[in-house]
This record gives structure tokens, sequence and C-alpha cells, in this order.
């Protein structure tokens, strides 16, 4: 994995986590990565890696949402959490994400997963972990790409001018301690997922209090209709 035109980010992030192409845990973790494209099937397309800074600016951010790992099933990840190509069957944990903004911001049930509108408009979709292999969840965690994204987090957290964070489960949550949440505003809740969404993430009011927050920040809030 080389920092050329497909592992760049094409905006300030090149400036702003340059230094990280630099250190020991990136020149190790890029010789990994290097070899599991070669020898395996891993998601998303190496061309897809940074979708999400290659899609949010780190200037234009203004919601990070946090996810842990890419989907890991053909056909899904694409570089941002959440998210998967269009035409494909929308993942449970977004149908719940759905149903919350549905009660939330009344917006009506998309028909796709595909998230590239959103982050258009300022939401960073950033897994903590940017590859998996294929049918294994979590296969490339501890391999030096949470050193990465928790340095984009702390960067992102630098920024003078106010920003949400949702953190939704555990893994997310533990983010927290990265965040300067006399600035930013941290949303935290359980994960969307069918095994915990009943646990607090329905009910939440996350992008409703996301939009308050902007609007009384002087910023745009977020049209989630897809």
């Amino acid at each position: 994995m080389k920092q050329n035109k497909q592992f760049s980010f094409g905006n300030d992030w090149d400036g702003v986590l340059a230094d990280e192409f630099k250190k020991e845990y990136y020149l190790k973790l890029k010789d990994f990565i290097s070899s599991e494209y070669r020898t395996r099937t891993i998601y998303p397309d190496k061309y897809e890696i940074f979708s999400a800074f290659k899609e949010t600016p780190y200037s234009a951010a203004s919601v990070v949402i946090l996810g842990q790992d890419p989907y890991h099933e053909p056909g899904q990840a694409h570089g941002m959490c959440f998210s998967v190509k269009p035409g494909t069957p929308i993942p449970p944990s977004l149908v719940n994400i759905y149903k919350e903004q549905a009660q939330d911001v009344g917006i009506s049930i998309p028909n796709t997963g595909y998230l590239l509108p959103w982050a258009g408009q300022g939401v960073l979709l950033l897994n903590a972990v940017l590859t998996v292999r294929a049918h294994q969840a979590t296969s490339h965690a501890g391999k030096g790409w949470e050193n990465f994204t928790d340095r984009a987090i702390e960067l992102l957290s630098d920024r003078e001018d106010p920003l949400v964070f949702m953190l939704w489960g555990r893994y997310a949550r533990n983010k927290k301690t990265l965040i300067d949440g006399s600035r930013h505003l941290i949303l935290e809740a359980a994960h969307p997922s069918p095994l915990s969404a009943y646990n607090g993430f329905f009910g939440c009011r996350h992008f409703s209090k996301a939009n308050d927050f902007l609007a009384a920040n002087g910023k745009t809030p977020i049209d989630w209709q897809l």
C-alpha cells in the first residue's frame, strides 16, 4: 500500500494526516494490507478504502458517525460506515437508523442504503478499522488502522469550530476520551443493531439534536432524507 493516487484523499485531509503516513505503525500496516489484498479477498475495494475522507474534507465535516469495521460480505462495503453500494439490500442496523430518523425528524424510509448524500453535506462516516477479510468481521482489528483513525478523531476534536460526534455502542463510545466535550457535542447511545437498538438507540433523537446544535452554532443542519 503506497501513499499514491489511490490512497490519498484529494482534499485537506492530505495535509492534516500527512505525518501519519511516515510513522512506523503505518508502514507496518501498509505492508500488512498490501499482502492481504494480494492473497485474500478484502473489503472494500482498495480504491475505496479512504472513501469517507475523500467525500468529506476535514474542514467540511460537521457531524462524525463512527462505526467499527466494514461490512464483510460481497457488494456491501465501499469505505463509509453503515453505507452500502447502490442496489445492495439495506443492512439491519441501517434500517434501524432510518426508523429512528423517521420518528425523530420525519423522513420517509429510503429504499437505498447508499449514504453518499450525507457525506456530501459534511457527515463523516468513519469506520475505526478501514478494511476487513471477506466473511470475517473484525479480522483487521489491531493491525494499525485504529491508530490512524484515532488520530483523525483527535484532529477533528482540535478544530475550533464545533462538531457533532455520534457514538453508538460500546466500541464507539470508548472513543469519547479522544474528543473535547467542552467544545463539541458528543451524542451516545446503544448500537442500532437489532441486538441492541431497543436498549437506547430507539428514542435517542440524535438527528434532531445534531441539527439543533449545528443551527445554534451558525452551521447548516443536515438534510437526512435520501
